[in-house]
Parts: structure tokens; sequence; C-alpha cells
């Protein structure tokens, strides 16, 4: 935000330089970033003189152009070619000599001398637009016959010099979003550090009104939107331009003039922060103000040209019988004030934050008005800034204000109580701060110490300080104006030793995981949270019903939160194929969310019902190994994706692990679930459903992983690492070609091969698998190793053989496998 210093100095005088006040503000939590000297007309009119026509005749060779001689006061007068249709002999004129510099926007204009049709001209008589004064082109500037020659344009103009300061406000000071804002904190700055300033309030003591004539009644539909609507009525306005002052006040701060009642209402805005809003009261219909909603669907042209379609949770500032503002946002096209205007109905009022919020969020508007009322504003101040804007309006436009004040303030907004005690003030700013100091303070801030004790106060925080409510934000108030840099460091340390968290073990395992997967040629993405709510349409897996929805989303892309990482990871492939990548690995580490439907009403703990988990995915697609000489190309399958999935589950040391066949699950054409011994799920893979690929516009089959993170970090601090000698003596192998059921999975095999010999086998290895000729109906071969080894001796061919028959035995009770 743009704060001019002198308009700064006329509430708070004061002998410091731009950037002292700079530095002062940003002490105490209102940081500038920058300070750049400005003048209220673009280059200051710097080199322009007022001149005297003294000869004006035609151009000999030319139907429009005047030859002229200008006396600017210098002694001989200049020759200059003029082709304005105005000019003439003995006019007091504007005059930029050889070597003066105007400038056009941006682009900067040297004047030289020149030939214009064969004739030398030393110079330009000037139009208003030229040296940036106003828009006029239609002739050169013709002032006043008593103008004196030789005056600086500078000082006829009455161009002033100026500071801007670039403040940059956070989002809970709309405090400070006004000249007086700043320079209320700035004085409480002040007085800290021991100088004598006086804070200057603009007095409305002199306001007046016929409270007899007849004036625009308001009437406030919703009083849960509108915290307070202030307005009143001034007759007989002549609406013209703006005096000198009040431009150079606005265009300081990069605000264009527009006319006197508008500027009036922008020069509010920036002193006070309140927004008001001029209307054409002869085009209020029946006389009356209403604020209210409208249909939804209902039509409405703003002042920018543009029609909108209004929503039913749009707050309107109507008529008898339209529209005519969409409330704290934008002014309508049809009710605004212009040069014709003589009857104005102005308005001073006070919008819930989240009423504007979401309605400039729906328009895509972001206007000076919408950005303070979104953030919260005093609504004890409306009648204040409304009697302050009527009096500058009745003396620069003239006009009379009629009827009383129509002021509707359904519920009183009072001052926030709030108890201190000194020993919590020392605690959190980690100083002492003697009590006479905390006193000093809050009344340089204007809060209200109600009663006092030994232990601390009781004070009333201003209702413009929206964002202080507890004693930790007094506190903080106290502190920045204390200063920060005030707070030293004493003479010792207190440390406690270093710890691991929970939090640091999952991020490091994380990190060891991350490693370890872009080693094997991933790519780590990170995707949005908020997702479409149609991605869950019609799923069982993650059913929309379970979905958490977002009350207010940016839009219908971004309005609930995600169930499962798999949609995000689509996306990014669909990206990835439009620009030609097909051979795709992706990882993600990210929270999904779920909601539990309500099911008993007198439930007092609504969160419990919300769910998040932490959850690893893995997306392949394409071609596993492509365009090598030395391999053919090989396509990915789900069982590369189980490699990688086994690989994680290693590196955690997580090994025992069942694989279950996935029923019913429609994320996957075929999937299987991990689950420890234990029956814990650790998460799932498969190939992904064709109908989703399709929705997410991918042609190609994709192989996707979803483990629970926590689940396996669970897991994984099971995992003892021991260090043992290696082994003196040898490992023996012996291999079974077992033929058994189609629906018997290897784990069964190698379950019960473990139960079996718990001793001697170390492991079991499948390293065939036959179906087809010679072999029955519904039955399936597997070639598989198992591996024997006694750590204290060598194993003989007796114990090894009676072990196998065991294990055999074992196989064939429990599966009905026999040997081949």
């Amino acid at each position: 935000m743009n704060i001019s210093y002198n308009w700064l100095k006329t509430y708070l005088p004061f002998d410091l330089q731009p950037a002292e006040v700079a530095a002062a503000l940003t002490s105490i939590g209102l940081e500038t970033g920058r300070v750049e000297e400005v003048e209220s007309v673009r280059g200051g009119l710097e080199g322009l003189v007022v001149g005297e026509v003294l000869t004006c005749v035609a151009h000999p060779d030319s139907d429009h152009l005047h030859l002229t001689t200008v006396d600017i006061g210098t002694g001989e007068p200049l020759r200059i070619v003029c082709g304005a249709p105005n000019v003439a002999a003995g006019q007091k004129v504007v005059v930029a000599p050889v070597g003066t510099t105007l400038w056009n926007e941006e682009e900067k204009i040297v004047i030289r001398r020149s030939k214009i049709r064969g004739e030398e001209s030393m110079g330009m008589i000037c139009a208003e637009d030229e040296i940036g004064i106003g828009t006029d082109h239609s002739g050169i500037i013709v002032l006043p016959a008593e103008t004196t020659v030789g005056m600086l344009a500078r000082d006829y103009y009455h161009i002033e010099s100026d500071c801007v300061l670039e403040v940059d406000i956070t989002p809970n000071r709309v405090d400070a979003t006004s000249h007086y804002g700043v320079a209320r904190d700035l004085a409480a700055c002040l007085l800290q550090t021991g100088r004598s300033v006086a804070l200057r309030r603009p007095s409305v003591d002199a306001f007046a009104t016929d409270e007899t004539a007849e004036a625009i009644v308001v009437e406030v539909a919703n009083t849960d939107a509108c915290l307070r609507y202030s307005g009143l009525t001034i007759r007989g306005v002549e609406v013209k331009e703006s005096p000198e002052w009040l431009k150079n006040r606005l265009r300081t701060i990069g605000l264009r003039p527009i006319n006197n009642v508008v500027d009036i209402t922008n020069f509010i805005l920036h002193e006070l922060g309140q927004p008001l809003h001029a209307f054409d009261a002869s085009r209020i219909k029946g006389g009356r103000v209403i604020v209210r909603t409208m249909p939804e669907g209902t039509k409405f042209v703003t002042l920018d040209g543009v029609e909108r379609t209004l929503s039913a949770h749009d707050l309107m500032i109507c008529d008898a019988e339209d529209a005519m503002c969409i409330g704290g946002v934008f002014g309508g096209l049809e009710s605004g004030v212009t040069e014709k205007t003589t009857d104005v109905f102005l308005e001073s009022a006070c919008f819930h934050p989240s009423w504007i919020r979401k309605t400039a969020r729906r328009f895509g508007l972001n206007t000076d008005a919408s950005f303070r009322f979104e953030r919260g504003l005093d609504p004890n101040q409306t009648v204040y800034a409304l009697k302050r804007a009527a009096m500058l309006i009745a003396e620069i436009a003239g006009g009379t204000v009629v009827g009383r004040i129509q002021d509707i303030y359904p519920e009183e907004v009072k001052p926030y109580p709030v108890d201190l005690t000194y020993r919590k003030i020392n605690t959190l700013t980690g100083t002492e701060i003697p009590p006479e100091t905390v006193k000093s303070i809050l009344a340089s801030l204007e809060v209200e110490i109600v009663s006092e004790s030994v232990d601390g106060l009781s004070v009333r925080v201003p209702v413009y300080r929206v964002d202080v409510r507890r004693d930790v934000d007094v506190i903080e108030d106290i502190l920045r104006i204390y200063g920060y840099n005030r707070i030293g460091f004493r003479n010792h340390l207190r440390s406690t030793l270093s710890y691991r968290t929970a939090t640091d073990h999952s991020y490091n395992l994380e990190n060891l995981i991350s490693e370890q997967l872009c080693g094997a040629g991933f790519h780590e993405i990170i995707n949005n949270s908020l997702v479409p709510l149609a991605h869950y349409d019609g799923l069982t897996a993650f059913p929309a019903a379970h979905a958490v929805l977002i009350e207010n989303p940016l839009s219908a892309d971004l309005n609930c939160m995600r169930q499962t990482l798999l949609f995000g990871g689509l996306q990014n492939i669909e990206h990835n194929l439009k620009h030609k990548n097909r051979h795709i690995r992706f990882f993600e580490f990210g929270a999904c969310y779920s909601l539990e439907p309500a099911t008993d009403a007198s439930d007092k703990d609504p969160l419990r019902r919300y769910g998040e988990e932490y959850r690893l995915g893995l997306w392949i697609c394409g071609n596993r190994v492509e365009n090598n000489w030395a391999h053919p190309n090989e396509a990915s399958s789900v069982y590369e994706l189980k490699a990688y999935v086994q690989h994680v589950l290693a590196r955690l040391g997580i090994h025992r692990v069942s694989n279950l066949k996935l029923t019913g699950n429609d994320l996957f054409t075929d999937g299987l679930g991990l689950q420890t011994p234990s029956g814990k799920t650790l998460g799932l893979f498969g190939i992904v459903h064709p109908k989703l690929l399709k929705m997410m516009d991918v042609d190609t089959e994709v192989y996707y992983a979803e483990l629970n993170w926590k689940a396996l970090l669970h897991e994984a601090q099971k995992n003892r690492v021991t260090a043992a000698e290696i082994a003196r003596f040898p490992e023996v192998k012996r291999d079974l070609a077992l033929l058994i059921d189609s629906d018997v999975p290897f784990e069964d095999i190698e379950r019960i091969a473990f139960e079996s010999e718990r001793k001697l086998l170390r492991r079991v290895v499948l390293f065939d698998v036959y179906e087809g000729r010679n072999l029955a109906p519904g039955k399936k071969s597997y070639a598989v190793s198992f591996y024997l080894r006694d750590e204290g001796k060598t194993l003989e061919e007796k114990q090894i053989d009676a072990i196998m028959r065991k294990i055999c035995r074992s196989l064939e009770e429990k599966t009905g496998a026999s040997l081949r």
C-alpha cells in the first residue's frame, strides 16, 4: 500500500526524514520496502514556463500550422511553429523551450530545435495532455491574462514534491490500511522513543444537516451480511473537476482523479480506511435503499460494463425495484455519479468479511473496498467517515445535507475485554518490561485500562483492532511497540539434549525410500490435495460420500480433499503422454483424507469422523527397456511394479508380507493387497481399471501401488538388524517339482515349508511355473528350491532327506501337492 509522506504529516507532525519513517514503521511490524520521491505530475513540469504569444500568422506552406513569436521572459522572443486551432496573439500559454523533457506515460520526449515545413521552431506551446495535467488535446492551454510571463509552470500549477512509502500490510492489520491508521501506529512508536507528538484526527464537529427535508430512506433486509449501514443525502451538488490539492493527494499514491465527489470517497478510503460509495440520488427508485440479496441467476451490469450473473449469496445494494451495486465490491453502471448528478446519496457501511470475500472471489474482483471489507472493518467508524466526507463534499462541490443520517446498527460491537498478567508479558517477551512502560504503550495504542492489580491489568481493546482478541495478541502489540531490538541475550544458555521424534524418524525413512526410488529411475511428483469430486463418482473403493468437501471452493475442480493419490499421478501421466514421454516412473508422498458419514446425530465430537493418512504412491507405464542395443524392447508389467514394492518393503526391513487377491476393488482390473501376518493391511497394487484411464485421458496401461506409510513405519520399527559371522558350513539346495491346484499361491508353499522346518531351512525360492499340456485341468506345476544349512556342522544326506520328506508330507496334507 502506498503512503504519502506529506499526507501522513497532516495527522502527525514529526521531524523524521522519509527513510527514518520507513525504518520506524518496519520496526513496529509495518514493513516498508521502498521509499520513492515523486511529484504530483510526472517530471514536475520541469523546464516549462509561462509565455505570451506576441504574433501569430498562418504558415506559408500549411493550411493548419501557425508561425508564432512567444515571449518567455528571457529577452529575445522564441519562434515556434504551432498546430493548435485556438492559438492567437495576446494569449498567455505554457511553453516548452528547447531542451525541456516531457513525458507521454512511460516515454520520455525531449524538445529539440527543428524545422517544420521549412520554418524553424524553437520549442512547443503545450496542451493539457502533453504536460500531464489533464486529458484535453483539442487545443493549447490558455492561461488567465494576468498570469506573469516567465513564471515557472510548476509554480503556477502548485506542483508538490513528495515521497511515497510502500508499506506491506499483513492480512491481520486492516487497521493500518489508511494514512490515519499508519499515523496512529507511528505515533505510538515515537511516543515510546521519547518524542512529544500529538495525533490529529480531523474534526467533524461542524457537521450540520437540515433534518426537516426529505431524504433517502434505508432498509437492511440481511443483517447477517450487513453489520451496520449508514447513509445520508446531499442535494444541490455540482459535480466537477477536483481542486489541485485533492488531485495531488490521489495522484501521489497512484490513483487517477475522476470528479470531485468520487475523488472525495477515494480520499476518505485512503485517509481513514473506510470505503464509501456515492449514488446518484435521482436514480434511486422509490426513494429507498434496500440492502438484500437478489434471486439466483439475476443479471447485473457493473461499472466496467460487464454483465455478471448474481448468486443468491451476493449482497446487493438495491432501490425499490432493481440492484444498484454489489455491496462492498463493485458499483453498478446505472447508479454512479456523473457530471449531470445534482443529488447524491452517500453510503458508509460495514459488511461481514466472509460475504464480501466469497463474492469477490466468485467474480474475480479485487477492489480497494473489497480488500478492506474482507479483512474486517470497524463498524463504529461508519458515521464519522460519513460526516467527514459530507463536509468535504459541501466544501468542494457545494450542496446541503438533508434529512437525518440513516444509521442501521442492529447489534453494537463493543471493545474486547482482555486480562493481562505482568508475569505472562515478561515470560512471552523474554524480558522484563516495567509496568509503567506497559501502561504507557497500551495508552499510546488506544487500549483502555479498565482496572489494575499488582499482578496485571484488565483492558478493553478498540474495535478497529479486529485481530486482537487474546492476551497473547495484546502482548505481541506491546512487544512490537516496545521494540524487538530491545530484547537482549542473556549471559547463559539453557539447552536440552537433542532427541529424535517419530516425525524425524518418518522424515529420514521417507528420504531413504525417495533416494532408492530415484536410483531406480523414478521421478518424484507433488500434487494438489484439492481435487474434483467427480473423480469419485460411482467408485466403491473410495465413495463420493466419504469425500471431505470444501465449503467455499475456488472452482469445481478443487472442491474436495483427495481420498487417494491415484488421480493426481494419472493427471501427470496424461500431461507427459501429450508431450511424447511415454515411459514413466513416478512416486509421491502425500496425505489422503476421508469422512465417515454421520450415523449418530448426538455425536459430540464430529471431528472423529474425519480421517487423514499419509501414503506412498507408485506409478509405472510404458517400456521397462527401450532402444537398447543389448536388449530388446520390453514393456513394463505389474510384476515389475511388484518388484519395486518389494524393494521398498525390504529397505524398511519388512520381510513377512502376504499377497491377497483384491475382489470388488474398482480401481484395478487385477490387483493384490499387502498384509502382515497379523492381518494389518499395508497397501495394494495392480493394473489400473480402463474406465479410470479413459476418464483421465490416459491411453496406455498403468500400474499403480499405494502404501500406507504409517503402517509401514509401524512394521519397520519391529525390524531388528543383527550381525553374525559368515557361515563356516555349506548351504544345501534341494529342488522339488510340485503339482498343485491352480488357486494355491506360492506364499502358502513358503509358509508351510517354514512351519515344517524352523531350524535349518533358510530360504524357499520359486524358479519356475508351468501350466499347460500334460497337466490335468485346474493344476499347475511349481519348481521350488529349498536351501538348508546348519550353523554348527555339515548336513548329512540322511538328515537332509528326513527334512525334505517332512516338508513334502506337510505340503501334501495342507495343499494336496504331489511330486511330479
